[in-house]
């Protein structure tokens, strides 16, 4: 997991697309959120945001 991390943070700087590290970083969240959240008692708290 680490050297796709190193190696992304290379593209972004390389190629000069840091526009794409909140889009990353948002998507990794939801998805974390997703995963937690799933079967929970907060379930409904969570479908409501979307």
């Amino acid at each position: 997991m680490g050297s796709f991390v190193r190696e992304f943070w290379q593209f972004l700087r390389v190629r000069k697309k840091f526009w794409l590290l909140p889009i990353m970083i948002m998507l990794i969240v939801f998805g974390g959120l997703l995963v937690l959240v799933q079967g929970t008692a907060v379930a409904p708290f969570v479908y409501t945001i979307f």
